[in-house]
């Protein structure tokens, strides 16, 4: 049976998201309406601007209806800014924002700076990297948010290290979590949508295939 996953299509990395879904194995589909949340077994939040997202899914009549499937149960996956949308708390927000919320995390918004400050970097992904004859995933971080605290049901899948592969210190970030999964939610603070490896969105069409059969 074809695994349908939607891409929630306001603002952001759509297309590549999509293009990493097919990869994976999925049949991809935008999501722009609630009527259309119908057709998908799983939804992905991309990245973009967070504020401009949560304004654009109340335009669209999308935030409560999201808000009450993710409640249900329906698996989601947040890159970036689509962290932040899962988050139930979030530090350095505007003060009109809303998330979607479900995950028991604080997430710290724009923590990684500003757009100049955008790197790369291999990072170990439980669930990924661990798999036999796994690497580290490469990942893209474009002014990232990071988790400043989670709760007992949160399972932390990446943090920064302490330093870089090259020694250099990292700095303030160090020990962030970046990745992390609680339930059929998952997120990442990293963008896996742009580096193509498709290893994240493999991992996250597996739950949504075993949220089915449960």
């Amino acid at each position: 049976m074809t695994t349908t996953i939607g891409v929630l299509a306001l603002q952001g990395d759509v297309r590549e998201h999509a293009a990493a879904l097919e990869q994976a194995g999925a049949r991809a589909v935008g999501v722009r309406r609630p009527a259309e949340l119908d057709a998908v077994d799983g939804l992905v939040l991309p990245g973009g601007e967070s504020t401009t997202i949560d304004k654009l899914l109340r335009l669209f009549g999308l935030a409560d209806p999201l808000r009450e499937l993710i409640g249900q149960g329906l698996p989601v996956f947040g890159s970036c800014a689509g962290m932040i949308l899962l988050a139930d708390r979030i530090e350095g927000g505007t003060a009109d924002q809303r998330t979607l919320g479900g995950m028991d995390v604080v997430v710290r918004r724009n923590a990684f700076g500003r757009q100049v400050d955008s790197f790369e970097a291999d990072l170990q992904v439980a669930g990924v990297s661990d798999a036999p004859g796994g690497r580290p995933v490469r990942t893209a971080f474009i002014r990232a948010p990071w988790v400043e605290t989670a709760g007992p049901e949160v399972e932390v899948l990446a943090r920064i290290p302490d330093r870089w592969a090259d020694g250099s210190a990292v700095g303030a970030a160090a020990g962030k979590i970046v990745a992390a999964r609680q339930g059929r939610l998952l997120a990442t603070a990293f963008h896996p949508e742009i580096t193509g490896d498709a290893r994240v969105h493999e991992l996250f069409v597996r739950l949504v295939q075993a949220s089915r059969r449960s």
